[in-house]
């Protein structure tokens, strides 16, 4: 890999010309960066199957209400904050290591721009907000929100002792399936833990084209990821990822749709089929030489992961 240029202004090399670098104010632009507020698609992956799980819940119940739109705003604003309280841990333990790759040396703290102690400040303020939007959720979720921060703390570290540190990235990522469904119903049953999985396969996939841009520097200083675990075996293994996905969130489906019409049933599984073309999608365009199209890859799994609502908002009214 080639070294990144010097960047004016505390510029991530790899997040140029965002909402961050522009307008934010100055003095806040480092811990922004921190929290990767530059680059809204962690957010995303983290609210997305907040989204699944509630949608199924009220699948599952047959019955809504204004608490599920909170839910829907809380859980949004809760992942941007619980997404910067990880990504500055993330930060924070990786700070060696980031200093030894091109692609994350001028993050704000290997950098200089924050202190570890600041650093340190900036992640509490994060959580504690998040956690005041989850004392407004029913019991069974609180304690679920509070679980979650083990696998958010283990995931850094993951990639020292494991070559599958892509599975803890999707226990923490995907919590949130568990946690949504809790928030409608306060209890928790087999569709949102088969949810859970194929989240956890869904990370697997994007998250392993996503570290194909890092093997050498990776290999270079011993840190383990699933791409360099399977290297040029990984459109087979992306392939078997794919298909777990669809099989999981199916079966999901089905649990959360036991008392629906068929007509029902058979439009919520074009929530899968529709997540499954597109993840189809990616992998006929994976090429793990091309850094750029591996970023535009992991970037389109937004709209991936958003292509089964409808199917599932669509399906509650039949």
């Amino acid at each position: 890999m080639t070294e990144p240029s010097p960047t004016p202004d505390g510029i991530v090399a790899d997040s140029a010309g965002n909402w961050v670098d522009t307008i934010a104010p100055k003095i806040t632009r480092p811990f922004l960066r921190l929290s990767r507020a530059d680059r809204p698609i962690g957010t995303w992956l983290l609210y997305v199957p907040c989204l699944w799980g509630l949608a199924l819940a009220i699948l599952a119940t047959g019955r809504y209400s204004t608490h599920d739109l909170w839910t829907i705003v809380g859980c949004g604003i809760g992942a941007f904050l619980m997404r910067g309280a990880g990504c500055t841990w993330n930060d924070i333990t990786d700070r060696d290591i980031d200093g030894q790759v091109a692609r994350t040396r001028s993050r704000p703290i290997p950098s200089g721009q924050v202190s570890v102690k600041g650093a340190l400040v900036w992640m509490t303020l994060q959580a504690i907000l998040a956690f005041f939007i989850l004392l407004t959720f029913y019991p069974t979720a609180i304690w679920l929100g509070i679980i979650a921060l083990l696998p958010v703390a283990i995931y850094p570290f993951a990639k020292r002792f494991t070559w599958w540190p892509q599975i803890f990235l999707g226990l923490a990522f995907n919590w949130g399936a568990l946690l949504a469904w809790a928030a409608h119903t306060n209890t928790l049953s087999w569709s949102p833990f088969v949810l859970y999985l194929a989240g956890i396969a869904w990370t697997l996939f994007y998250d392993t084209i996503y570290a194909h841009q890092d093997t050498e520097d990776d290999a270079l200083i011993g840190v383990k990821s699933t791409a360099r675990l399977f290297g040029d075996k990984s459109k087979v293994w992306l392939r078997g990822f794919l298909v777990a996905v669809l099989a999981l969130m199916g079966l999901a489906v089905v649990l959360a749709c036991q008392d629906r019409s068929v007509l029902s049933l058979v439009i919520a599984l074009g929530g899968p089929w529709a997540l499954g073309w597109h993840l189809s999608w990616q992998l006929s365009r994976f090429n793990p030489e091309d850094d750029a199209g591996l970023l535009k890859l992991f970037w389109s799994n937004r709209n991936a992961g958003l292509l089964p609502l409808p199917f599932f908002a669509i399906a509650l009214f039949v």
